[in-house]
C-alpha cells in the first residue's frame, strides 16, 4: 500500500484525493472512510462535474434553445474535448467584446457631430445630407420608413450612380485602374487579402501609390486573411511611407480575448472620397482563372455620389477602432469632399454588427419581404436563414409573391450547403422556388424586390452574417437600377437547375440524415 500523505489541515477537509503509484488508483478519503476509485471512475466524476458547470453556464441567461441543446450534447458526448470546444466557441462573449467596438463607434460618432457644427470643417457634409435626403415612391416608402428606424445614422440620399461590374479578372482590373488614378488617398477594406498573386499585386500597387505621396490605409480581417498574415505578407510593407496596414481582430490571448466570431466581413474601397466599390469580392486569386479553372462568380458594384461618403465613414469608423488614429485626422474635409450629384439613384448604407447594429440586417430583410407584393429575387452563396426569415419567405410565397432564390450547386463550405438544404422542403412546400446554379461557385449576393428595391453588399443569408459579422450592404430605391441587377440575376437563374418538390423528396435517406445533422450544427457553423 502506498504511503498516505496527510496533515492536520488536510484532515479538516471533507474530501481529498490520493494517487496510488503501485495500483494506479485514487483514494477518496471521507472522514472515517477510505473509498478506492479507479482512474475511470475519477474521469467519470470529473466529466459529470464539467458537464454540470457547462449546464449551469448555459442557464445563466436566455439563449436560443437549439444552440443550448447542441452544446450540451457536444459536451456530454465528447468528454474533455466538448468542454474545450464550448469554452472556445460556445461562450457568448460577442456582446461583451463587441461593446469595445461599440464604444469606439460612439466616440467616433461624437467627434463627427462636433466637426459638423456650423463653424466646423464638416458642416457642408451635414448640409449635403440634408439637401440630398430622398423620399422613395409611395409603394416602397413604408420600407424606407422602417429603415429610418433601423439605421438612422445613414439616411436615404439621392444623387448616386452605380453599376454592376463585370465578373472575375475584369472587375479586379477596373478597381486596380481606379486606384492608379488616386491623387490623395485610397482606403481598402477586405475580409480576404490572399497570399497569392492577386493579394501581392494589390499590395505592390498600394505601396507604389504610397511612395508617390498618396495616403493608403488597408484594413484586412485577421481571420479571413490568416494565410497572408501568417506568411508575413503584410510585414513586407511595414516600412513603406504613407502605407498603413492593420488587421481587424478582437482575439488576443495576451489580453485574454478569445473571441474569434467577431469578424469584419465588409468589402469597401474608397478612392479620393469620390469613387467607391463594394459587394462580395475579396482580393484573392479565386477571381483570376488559372490552368483552365474558371474564376469565382460574384457581384461587385461601383458607386459615385453621396453614398460614397457613407462608405467612407463606415471604413474610417472601423479604422479608428483598430488604429486609434486621431478622429481629427480621419474626419478631415479631404476625406469627405464636396461633390455634385452623380446620378438619379436614391441609396442608403445598411450596416450590420453584433451590438448596436445587431439584427439590423435581419430586421431589414424581414421588413423588405413583408412589403413585397409581386416578386422577390435572391442570390446568396450561404443560405441558412433563422426561423423568422424562413417564415417570412414562406409567408410571401403563400400570399402570391413570386419568390425565387439562387444558390450554388457546389459550395466551398460543404457543411453550410448541407445545412441549407435541410430547409428546402418547407420552402418548396410553401411555393418558394429554389434554383442551384451550375459551377463555378457563385459568391454573388443581391436581392431585388418588386422591380424597384435592390439590396446588395457583403452580407450572406446565414447566422454569421446576420448576427456576428460586421457587414455593409447598400439599399437602392430605383427601378432602372433594380432592372440592371435583375438582368444579371435572371441570366444566372437561366443557367441554374430548379429544385422540384417531388424530385427533392425522392432524394436518398442518407442525404436527409446528413442535411439534418448539419442543420442541427448550424448554430456553431
Amino acid at each position: 500500500m502506498s504511503q498516505i500523505i496527510s496533515s492536520r489541515d488536510a484532515l479538516d477537509k471533507s474530501a481529498w484525493e490520493l494517487y496510488d503509484n503501485n495500483m494506479c488508483m485514487c483514494v477518496l478519503i471521507i472522514p472515517g472512510t477510505l473509498v478506492p476509485l479507479s482512474l475511470y471512475e475519477v474521469g467519470t466524476i470529473l466529466h459529470v462535474l464539467v458537464f454540470t458547470l457547462v449546464c449551469s453556464h448555459c442557464l445563466r441567461r436566455p439563449r436560443e434553445p437549439r444552440s443550448v441543446l447542441l452544446w450540451l450534447f457536444v459536451t456530454w458526448s465528447l468528454p474533455g474535448v466538448g468542454a474545450l470546444l464550448y469554452a472556445a466557441f460556445g461562450i457568448n462573449r460577442v456582446h461583451e467584446k463587441g461593446w469595445h467596438k461599440q464604444r469606439s463607434d460612439q466616440e467616433f460618432g461624437s467627434a463627427r457631430k462636433d466637426r459638423e457644427a456650423d463653424t466646423q470643417p464638416l458642416a457642408y457634409w451635414r448640409a449635403i445630407r440634408a439637401a440630398l435626403r430622398a423620399k422613395p415612391e409611395p409603394t416602397v416608402d413604408v420600407l424606407n420608413g422602417i429603415l429610418n428606424r433601423i439605421a438612422p445614422d445613414h439616411p436615404l440620399l439621392g444623387g448616386n450612380r452605380s453599376r454592376l461590374l463585370p465578373g472575375g479578372t475584369a472587375a479586379l482590373e477596373i478597381m486596380f485602374a481606379a486606384m492608379r488614378k488616386a491623387r490623395h488617398h485610397v482606403h481598402v477594406q477586405s475580409y480576404i487579402i490572399g497570399h497569392d498573386a492577386v493579394g501581392l499585386a494589390l499590395l505592390d500597387l498600394l505601396a507604389d501609390l504610397a511612395r508617390s505621396g498618396v495616403t493608403v490605409r488597408v484594413l484586412y480581417d485577421s481571420f479571413g486573411s490568416a494565410s497572408a498574415r501568417l506568411h508575413g505578407q503584410f510585414r513586407r510593407y511595414a516600412h513603406v511611407a504613407n502605407l498603413h496596414i492593420a488587421g481587424f481582430t478582437q482575439a488576443n490571448p495576451i489580453k485574454r480575448q478569445f473571441q474569434f466570431n467577431l469578424r469584419n466581413h465588409r468589402k469597401i474601397l474608397v478612392i479620393d472620397g469620390h469613387l467607391g466599390f463594394t459587394g462580395g469580392m475579396n482580393f484573392h486569386a479565386g477571381y483570376a482563372p488559372v490552368d483552365n479553372r474558371p474564376s469565382l462568380h460574384d457581384y461587385h458594384f461601383e458607386v459615385e455620389g453621396p453614398a460614397v461618403l457613407e462608405l467612407q465613414y463606415t471604413f474610417l469608423r472601423d479604422w479608428f477602432f483598430i488604429s486609434d488614429e486621431e478622429p481629427a485626422r480621419l474626419l478631415a474635409p479631404t476625406h469627405f469632399p464636396q461633390a455634385a450629384p452623380a446620378g438619379p439613384i436614391a441609396m442608403r448604407v445598411l450596416n450590420g454588427g453584433p451590438t448596436a447594429e445587431c439584427e439590423a440586417l435581419a430586421d431589414a430583410l424581414f421588413a423588405a419581404l413583408s412589403v413585397a407584393r409581386s416578386q422577390v429575387l435572391i442570390a446568396t452563396p450561404y443560405f441558412v436563414p433563422p426561423e423568422d426569415l424562413r417564415r417570412s419567405l414562406r409567408a410571401a410565397a403563400l400570399r402570391g409573391v413570386e419568390v425565387k432564390i439562387l444558390l450554388p450547386a457546389e459550395n466551398n463550405h460543404a457543411s453550410v450547403a448541407f445545412a441549407s438544404r435541410a430547409c428546402y422542403d418547407e420552402l418548396l412546400l410553401a411555393g418558394v422556388r429554389l434554383f442551384e446554379r451550375h459551377p463555378p461557385f457563385s459568391h454573388a449576393k443581391a436581392i431585388v424586390i418588386d422591380d424597384h428595391v435592390s439590396i446588395f453588399g457583403s452580407a450572406n443569408l446565414d447566422q454569421r452574417s446576420l448576427k456576428l459579422n460586421y457587414e455593409t450592404n447598400l439599399v437602392a430605391f430605383d427601378s432602372a437600377f433594380a432592372a440592371h441587377i435583375k438582368h444579371a440575376m435572371l441570366a444566372d437563374f437561366a443557367g441554374a437547375r430548379e429544385i422540384r418538390l417531388a424530385d427533392w423528396r425522392a432524394r436518398p435517406s442518407h442525404q436527409r440524415l446528413i442535411e439534418n445533422f448539419f442543420n442541427l450544427m448550424s448554430p456553431i457553423l
